[in-house]
């Protein structure tokens, strides 16, 4: 009887699918406290084929969201919670990602690709590659793979080559996007160039085309048995295909590309109902609400006011920025995106968006690359024992500097080092870099939209670390507020499923959001004491730039003998006495 109480106290309940780049989750949260009430999460299994490139199986994606669905009712029913009272399902997933697929068999045509991940193994990799070619020794076949990644970057040069002025901004006016290897459209339009099944699938017409919430929803309301093929708002301006004016496909876009229009998704609000699902537990549950993962995060944090932001700390920092009802073109690196659009008949709102490509990576290379920590959290505590960087500033432009400066041949630096510096101040220079690098977005975003931010919203891994909240505090001189519940991710698809007309479990109305418990950080230092460091901060920054050159170095110290050797026969003549060596040993050994 008790039990029974219980499930009717929980009221109608919205579940959510995250599928992220590593992982699939499966949440379900209640729609009238936003709890989540359970969950189930499944690793996906990436391939590096080509170099910088991430690849995926389109069919264990999807196995993988009907693991996580399995689970998740199981976990439920352990509960004594009722999973008939799952109302409505939710979609969020990583954007730009491009998949296409034979509608007829339902088989996938290729891999999905993803965007470029920062990797030092890859870096490694190529910098052996272009040793290889310039020794002529090494063997170049062996190599192929990796560096042949810059296919889509020739994809991109010979796109740009088309435009007046060779300007890669000449479609921003229409998508809030530059020409890039990383939206959609580009991946789509090399798959069609270079794999034969895509490039038939189209002629015969077979071919379907979305990112990953697209065929998600397509399978899962029923696959070639009459499969809804669509995307929401979000996710189609990512692709440089969709016209943030017109909320719609633009055909003088995809003539621009090549594409036909014909493979696209039909293009919905981010809350409606799109289909039911056609199989599992939750066989008849609709499926009605879809925003891309960044989207989510911003609806997830109830960023719904022109001006508020949030930023989300993982292995880079992406930062989106309410701008309301009318898309703000940025002069300062920045893109302009659809937010979201909560209704058919609803408005859009749009963002500002710009990224850190470098967060929670340096903690990964202090920690793998130069040892001095072992963990995560061994950072915190080196960090909060000093305080203090102590005059050390840390800027880790490993793969050059991004919005605002977009500088590739900035190199990552230390300076500002003395004989008392130790491992716990560059600790604390790590921290204080990546939220000086937030600053430098903010800022951007400041002078593009015209209202200052009065705080921050944040969520993400490194929100764990309460040093590094203080310090982001510290230094933006306003308030960050870290939500109690951490999954604001699939919060944010959920609420748009439950919100969607003819579900309406879920209110989006201001006054009827339940309050969400928050942790706030508050600036703890004065003003001028922020602007000091940050200024130093922006000096180590110009002593960055310009330091990859294609200029020879000319070196005034006495020649080494080496210099006069070619480097092939430098590391062919070493591997050769490196086996010869080995080989005498052996004699040794066996004649002893």
């Amino acid at each position: 009887m008790a039990a029974s109480s219980h499930r009717i106290m929980l009221g109608p309940l919205v579940a959510a699918i995250d599928q992220g780049t590593s992982s699939t989750r499966f949440l379900v949260f209640n729609s009238k406290t936003a709890e989540l009430l359970s969950h189930h999460q499944v690793e996906i299994k990436q391939s590096f084929p080509k170099e910088g490139w991430v690849e995926e199986d389109p069919k264990e994606i999807l196995q993988s969201v009907y693991e996580c669905m399995e689970r998740t009712c199981e976990k439920l029913t352990q509960l004594n919670i009722d999973i008939t009272n799952i109302k409505a399902i939710g979609v969020t997933n990583q954007r730009e990602t491009t998949l296409v697929w034979d509608k007829e068999t339902g088989e996938p045509l290729y891999n999905a690709i993803g965007e470029v991940r920062f990797c030092f193994r890859h870096c490694l990799c190529t910098i052996y590659f272009i040793l290889a070619q310039i020794s002529h020794w090494l063997p170049v076949q062996c190599f192929c793979s990796v560096w042949l990644d810059l296919r889509t970057q020739s994809t991109v040069e010979r796109l740009i080559n088309k435009t007046p002025g060779r300007n890669k901004n000449h479609l921003k006016h229409k998508t809030g996007l530059p020409i890039s290897t990383y939206f959609s459209a580009v991946k789509l339009r090399w798959l069609m160039d270079n794999v034969a099944e895509v490039h038939e699938a189209i002629v015969s017409h077979r071919a379907m085309f979305g990112t990953v919430d697209s065929w998600l929803i397509w399978c899962l309301t029923g696959g070639k048995s009459g499969g809804v093929h669509c995307t929401d708002v979000t996710n189609a301006s990512r692709t440089m295909l969709f016209n943030i004016h017109t909320m719609d496909w633009d055909p003088e876009l995809c003539k621009y590309f090549g594409i036909p229009m014909e493979i696209l998704p039909r293009v919905r609000s981010s809350s409606e109902i799109y289909g039911l699902m056609k199989s599992g537990e939750l066989s008849g549950v609709p499926i009605s609400g879809c925003l891309g993962d960044q989207s989510a995060a911003l609806v997830g944090q109830m960023c719904f006011q022109d001006g508020q932001a949030k930023n989300t700390y993982g292995t880079g920092c992406f930062l989106l920025r309410n701008t309301g009802a009318k898309p703000v073109m940025s002069d300062h690196g920045l893109l302009t995106t659809v937010a979201y659009k909560l209704g058919r008949d609803k408005p859009a709102c749009y963002a500002l968006e710009g990224s850190v490509a470098i967060a929670g990576a340096v903690v990964r290379w202090l920690q793998d690359n130069l040892g001095i920590i072992s963990s995560s959290e061994e950072l915190e505590k080196l960090a909060a024992s000093v305080c203090t960087s102590y005059g050390c500033y840390f800027v880790p432009a490993f793969s050059g500097l991004y919005a605002p400066y977009w500088e590739p041949s900035a190199r990552g630096i230390i300076c500002g080092l003395t004989q008392f510096t130790n491992k716990s101040h560059l600790a604390f220079a790590a921290l204080e870099a990546v939220c000086f690098q937030t600053r430098e977005i903010l800022d951007a975003m400041n002078q593009d939209s015209g209202i200052p931010l009065t705080q921050l919203q944040v969520d993400g891994g490194m929100t764990s670390n309460r040093l590094l909240m203080q310090l982001q505090a510290d230094i933006l001189c306003i308030p960050v507020v870290k939500p109690s519940m951490p999954e604001t991710t699939a919060l944010g698809a959920a609420m748009a499923a439950g919100a969607a007309e003819g579900v309406s479990v879920w209110s989006l109305n201001p006054e009827d959001l339940t309050e969400v418990t928050s942790e706030k950080f508050e600036p703890q230092i004065n003003p001028e004491e922020s602007e000091y460091r940050y200024a130093r901060w922006k000096k180590a920054v110009q002593k960055s730039m310009n330091w990859e050159t294609t200029e020879p170095v000319v070196s005034s110290c006495e020649t080494s003998i080496f210099s006069s050797v070619p480097l092939g026969f430098y590391i062919m003549g070493s591997m050769l006495m490196l086996i010869g060596a080995r080989y005498i040993a052996g004699q040794c050994l066996l004649n002893c």
